[in-house]
């Protein structure tokens, strides 16, 4: 009798199983806010300003969620502030890029070097 209830049983069981595994969000290792639209927007030639706007409004979202931006993130915003005049905020950005990924250390080492003072 108890191997016939395991074996009526065991289907309801799996399906229970993958729905509980299935209902929980998976976790994203960086949190990409309006990233993607900015960069899209800068190849269309829109506002700097306002994809400056975009981008800082995320980085304080994304801050006080204790999560990551992308990579490529910083290093974005960084032109960003380089081609409307801001080196300082742009030298930080290509700081911040090199910090988090050190793997766009050589990159970020050009910019570091075109920009500073």
């Amino acid at each position: 009798m108890n191997q016939h209830f395991s074996r009526r049983f065991f289907p309801a069981l799996v399906l229970i199983a993958c729905v509980s595994g299935c209902a929980n969000k998976p976790q994203t290792l960086y949190t990409w806010g309006s990233y993607e639209s900015q960069v899209y927007a800068h190849l269309n030639g829109e506002s700097r300003e306002k994809q400056i706007e975009a981008l800082e409004r995320d980085q304080e979202i994304i801050a006080a969620s204790g999560k990551t931006a992308p990579p490529g993130f910083y290093a974005h915003l960084g032109m960003l502030y380089a081609e409307t005049g801001q080196d300082d905020k742009a030298i930080a950005a290509f700081q911040t890029e090199k910090t988090r990924f050190p793997e766009a250390a050589v990159y970020m080492d050009s910019l570091l070097k075109k920009y500073k003072k």
